[in-house]
């Protein structure tokens, strides 16, 4: 039942709950106790609704955001309390004192200073709100950004505004208790002065050098630091708070781009969300800021998604515009129509190129580049799995989705089959589960199956442990445990408290990445997964939720995958390991392959999981694997040649269509200085349509 309540009212805990229904009984009991009159029971019911309400704002509940849309919000209630404070002393026949008038005066000055210090809080946060928002690029050199106020003033300084008013309500019920006057107008004149000093210490920080340069200022700054940088390559993204892994995704490939690579983002929240990296990103929220940008070095722009602000970047005829995408798999989106707005669109291998020409959305083929995948570079090749270790199948089902389809996940109808086969297979195999971090959020069903399917590999799990087959080496997991201690501690203190809560324009300043400790980090994670697989016994199951390990990692201590419909299933394939997919919708066989290129050389489970002997023979004898070869032709067919490389091919494409932009610049320059008036006009339209740089230049800015 409680767990009900929790889900109904979006609270993140029962303690939350009980605070919420704390606070919004306290104040009935707040009414009754001012009509008995009863001081004590009025201030003990007033101590539970100032400690509840604190409490639900500290944990940022999302009942607190519901409240003000009843018009209960944080101010009403601070007035009903202090109005019903006024109630009780008139109940109390104190209406004739002279603190019961300086307790009105007092709160109705009180609230005369909510307006000065709202408009200041306010006021400093938009003038510190910078027109664009950086990360690695040097602003503090060229112009002065100085530092935010003291967090304490502005984290949550509507809530400490208003319980200021604490010492005046102390001190006059006090007073009601003791007929003492002197405490009731000590703590009125305490409310008081601490407002008028709260509001007093914003006022520097709203003008003069404690505020940000202005938006101009700030732009010149950027586009100087652009001219000295010289951009070659653009990775373009815009998008929600749920969409930053489209762009995390390709951040090591443009870690590695031969040319100088630039992330150009649009919205302040995907910059929150994006990954550490060494490449300089630049977030520009307003279309008319990114139009004036100074971005005449740029030759190459990526786009990883389809989406209307790309249109902003696409009107800029100096560049050669990219379609990259964030998946490469069967589903509609990967033929989108828009896609011919771009010169050209570049997929993993041959299938990406052949759904364009089934769909015929008017991509043509010209305009298709093979490129690979370069962030498969870290998942291994299989070499069959190692004398003395039993094989490790990994299970991976996506989630339910949001159209309720049952095809779109294997745990609510075959999960369990299979994790039960799995865990009573002689010989025996290791599984690993790793469910998507979605599972449960729309499908209460898939969520319930999800707890079972975890319940069936933890209690398999205890009882390998007791099995007399499987001896661990304690010591090796005694150090390697060690070893992950350890490196979790150096982890914390190279990402600092975890307190870090700069604003925009510090953070913009600031953060510049330091490569030495970037490239510590980098190093200590793979050191965390190497040790973590060896802390973990390699017969022992596990349940791996979470960031770490990576979906990659699993990839690679497992010998075999069962999974859904998914990139999952696309990226496990460059494994070249056996793997099964389940046709959970019971399409059948021909119809399923015919359908999802991904699964025609995987073993195909009918939700039963009977077909899963199939997969554990080929791990255990790879040399009568009968669906070898047609991995690797689906390897080749979908994520394009293992030589050269992904990231080789990648880093040629870009240098080949940057060279088709430098040409068609050059034209036009030629146009241009042979009088032709046509060109001399779009040229001056245009945004960037008249090249900064000479052709030398920009040639040397795109080899750069």
């Amino acid at each position: 039942m409680i767990s009900t309540a929790i889900r109904v009212a979006r609270v993140g805990s029962a303690a939350e709950l009980a605070a919420a229904a704390l606070m919004m009984l306290g104040f009935p009991v707040l009414m009754v106790a001012a009509l008995v009159p009863s001081v004590y029971a009025f201030a003990a019911a007033a101590a539970v609704t100032y400690l509840a309400d604190h409490y639900l704002h500290r944990k940022g509940s999302y009942l607190i955001n519901r409240l003000s849309k009843v018009r209960a919000g944080l101010s009403i209630r601070f007035l009903i309390r202090q109005l019903l404070l006024i109630l009780l002393l008139a109940r109390m026949d104190l209406s004739n004192g002279l603190v019961f008038y300086g307790a009105i005066a007092c709160f109705i000055a009180f609230y005369g200073l909510q307006a000065p210090h709202g408009a200041l809080v306010t006021l400093i946060r938009n003038r510190r709100r910078m027109p664009v928002a950086t990360r690695n690029v040097d602003l503090k050199s060229r112009i002065r950004i100085p530092d935010a106020p003291p967090r304490g003033l502005l984290d949550r300084s509507a809530e400490k505004m208003l319980h200021l008013d604490l010492a005046a309500v102390v001190g006059l019920l006090i007073s009601a208790m003791t007929d003492n006057v002197l405490a009731g107008f000590v703590g009125i004149g305490i409310t008081l002065a601490l407002g008028c000093l709260y509001v007093l210490v914003l006022m520097p920080y709203v003008r003069g050098r404690k505020t940000p340069p202005d938006a101009d200022t700030v732009l010149a700054a950027v586009d100087d630091w652009l001219a000295e940088y010289r951009p070659g390559t653009v990775l373009y993204f815009s998008g929600s708070k749920d969409s930053a892994y489209q762009v995390n995704m390709w951040l090591e490939t443009m870690e590695e781009l031969e040319s100088r690579p630039l992330i150009l983002l649009r919205e302040r929240v995907i910059l929150q969300s994006l990954a550490p990296t060494t490449v300089p990103v630049i977030c520009v929220p307003g279309g008319v800021h990114l139009m004036n940008m100074d971005l005449s070095t740029v030759r190459v722009a990526l786009y990883a998604a389809n989406v209307g602000k790309n249109i902003h970047l696409l009107r800029v005829p100096t560049m050669k515009h990219v379609f990259i995408g964030h998946g490469d798999s069967d589903k509609l989106a990967s033929v989108n129509p828009f896609s011919k707005v771009y010169d050209e669109v570049w997929t993993a291998g041959r299938a990406g190129r052949d759904r364009y020409a089934i769909a015929d959305v008017g991509v043509r083929d010209d305009d298709i580049v093979e490129v690979g995948r370069p962030q498969l570079a870290p998942i291994q090749s299989w070499q069959g799995v190692p004398d003395g270790r039993i094989p490790t199948v990994l299970y991976a089902p996506t989630w339910e989705g949001w159209d309720g389809d049952p095809g779109n996940t294997s745990l609510v109808l075959a999960g369990e089959n299979i994790v039960k086969k799995l865990v009573k297979a002689d010989p025996p195999v290791r599984v690993l589960y790793k469910p998507h971090p979605f599972t449960g959020t729309v499908s209460a069903e898939a969520g319930t199956a999800h707890r079972r399917v975890t319940a069936l590999v933890e209690k398999a799990a205890a009882s390998r442990d007791t099995d007399a087959r499987f001896a661990a080496d304690t010591a090796v997991q005694t150090a390697a445990r060690a070893e992950l201690t350890r490196i979790e501690t150096r982890l914390t203190e190279l990402a600092g408290t975890g307190d870090d809560k700069r604003d925009e324009a510090e953070a913009s300043r600031d953060d510049v990445v330091d490569l030495k400790k970037h490239e510590e980090i980098a190093r200590l994670r793979a050191d965390w997964n190497d040790f973590y697989w060896q802390a973990l016994p390699s017969y022992r199951h596990a349940v791996i939720t979470g960031a770490e390990p990576r979906l990659y990692d699993c990839f690679n201590v497992s010998d075999a995958m069962v999974s859904d419909i998914s990139s999952v299933v696309s990226d496990f394939i460059a494994s070249g390991k056996p793997y099964a997919v389940t046709d959970s919708a019971g399409l059948g066989v021909e119809e399923f392959k015919r359908a999802n290129t991904a699964v025609r050389a995987a073993v195909i489970l009918s939700n039963s999981a009977k077909e899963l002997g199939g997969l554990l023979d080929a791990v255990r004898d790879p040399s009568a694997d009968p669906l070898a070869a047609d991995r690797d032709e689906l390897k080749h067919y979908l994520l394009g040649p293992d030589e050269p490389t992904s990231i080789e091919q990648f880093n040629d494409a870009v240098a080949a269509l940057a060279r088709k932009a430098e040409t068609r610049n050059l034209g036009q320059e030629a146009r241009i200085a042979a009088g032709d008036p046509e060109a001399a006009e779009l040229a001056e339209a245009l945004p960037g349509g008249k090249p900064r740089t000479t052709a030398g230049e920009a040639e040397g800015a795109t080899a750069g």
